[in-house]
């Protein structure tokens, strides 16, 4: 094997963040092409229910584009020809069509690789899965509460779990959407997916196309991943679609030996790591975004650490009494560095956006308040949001608040 590259922390770190779409100059008014550039550049937009600020899938579109049209993202999603489909990708995602099609073979695993409540529908009650299917497809598309009441199956439950005490009808669903039988042809203003047949709405072209090896499929999803990340460990390769690791480092060796991937020594890092053969390696990168906790760029927290020296966790979860930065935290990239962090929450009924605390990073340079203070601007505008109010909470909240007051 030929001698690994070396490569330095900050010129990984500029490498990831151009392969990434961060380190491109915004455009003036943001147009569907200019929103499939994005998703052609991170392959995946998580999904996720919390609305706090915005839904997750809709703020890494805001990172790359500025303020954009979110109609734009629901035609891609939602009309013909879709540009993007649900699926359990990182978690549930928005994907191309055609990695759509990468991922069969996890569909076809449904009977080993879907938590229990899903596996188990078909064997509890195989009578509801097939008329949940034949409702569908005679009369798709439709939400879970709507074949509840066609099919006349909506009897109590347990509520004591929000989200997880599904009824029958909503598990012989998620069971189908997992097989890939059943995907989403959008979603309600509830953000309920509303199901319908895989065929009716990917593209003909890949509905019909034959299904790839496992083998095959794990290799052009690490494809995807080595382009996405720019430069990234194993790890990090197999994390971007939850790929076991043999199957992710045959692939990884068979993309080495075509030349796809190139073997780095990243100084600083635990790990060997791989270079996309054809990733951008800017000498300096411009970049200037809030990121949301599910975006591609830090999602994979260990990678995140080591690119950027910086501990990112989600607290969601936390009792509020143990967060140390807050509830729905944004990491703020300035230049190739992650230099604040924010705790932002949409206050619709005021028309504000709320920082409810602003910490600093310890490589945060004397101008980051002011240029927190416009990204946070951006934001609010695009939100429809009247104005920003900081909360004294954070040691980057003085400083902020002053830039925020200088901006109004």
């Amino acid at each position: 094997m030929a001698t690994p590259e070396t490569m330095t922390a900050a010129q990984a770190r500029r490498t990831a963040i151009a392969a990434q779409g961060l380190a491109s100059a915004r455009p003036a008014a943001p147009t569907a092409r200019h929103l499939q550039r994005v998703v052609d550049a991170v392959g995946v937009l998580q999904i996720d229910s919390i609305q706090v600020l915005a839904r997750s899938h809709t703020l890494p579109l805001f990172s790359r584009l500025g303020p954009y049209d979110p109609e734009l993202l629901r035609r891609a999603a939602e009309e013909r020809p879709r540009r993007l489909v649900e699926y359990w990708a990182h978690e549930a995602s928005l994907v191309a069509p055609a990695t759509h099609r990468l991922l069969r073979w996890r569909m076809a695993r449904a009977a080993s690789d879907a938590w229990g409540s899903v596996r188990s529908v078909v064997a509890e009650h195989p009578g509801v899965v097939e008329a949940v299917r034949a409702e569908v497809t005679a009369g798709g598309p439709m939400t879970a509460r709507e074949l509840e009441a066609a099919l006349a199956h909506d009897a109590p439950r347990a509520r004591d779990h929000w989200g997880w005490n599904w009824s029958a009808v909503k598990r012989a669903c998620e069971h189908l959407f997992f097989t890939g039988e059943l995907t989403a042809a959008g979603r309600t203003a509830s953000f309920e997916r509303r199901y319908d047949l895989a065929e009716r709405v990917l593209p003909p072209e890949v509905a019909s196309a034959p299904d790839p090896s496992e083998a095959e499929a794990v290799r052009g999803l690490v494809a995807l991943s080595a382009r996405a990340l720019g430069v990234a460990d194993e790890t990090s390769l197999r994390d971007y679609f939850r790929l076991r690791p043999a199957p992710c480092r045959a692939a990884v060796a068979e993309l080495v030996e075509e030349g796809a991937l190139v073997p780095v020594d990243v100084r600083g890092w635990a790990r060997p790591a791989y270079r996309w053969s054809t990733a951008p390696r800017p000498r300096r990168v411009e970049a200037r975004a809030l990121l949301s906790p599910f975006d591609s760029l830090v999602w994979h927290r260990p990678r995140t650490e080591e690119l950027f020296g910086a501990r990112v966790r989600l607290e969601v979860y936390t009792p509020a009494a143990q967060r140390v930065h807050g509830y729905y935290v944004l990491p703020f990239l300035l230049g190739d560095a992650l230099v604040a962090r924010v705790d932002l929450k949409a206050d619709r009924a005021r028309g504000v956006l709320v920082v409810l605390a602003a910490h600093a990073e310890p490589q945060a340079p004397p101008g980051a308040a002011p240029e927190l203070a416009a990204e946070l601007g951006e934001l609010a505008r695009w939100l429809g949001l009247g104005g920003v109010e900081v909360a004294p909470r954070g040691d980057l909240a003085a400083r902020l608040a002053g830039a925020v007051r200088q901006n109004a």
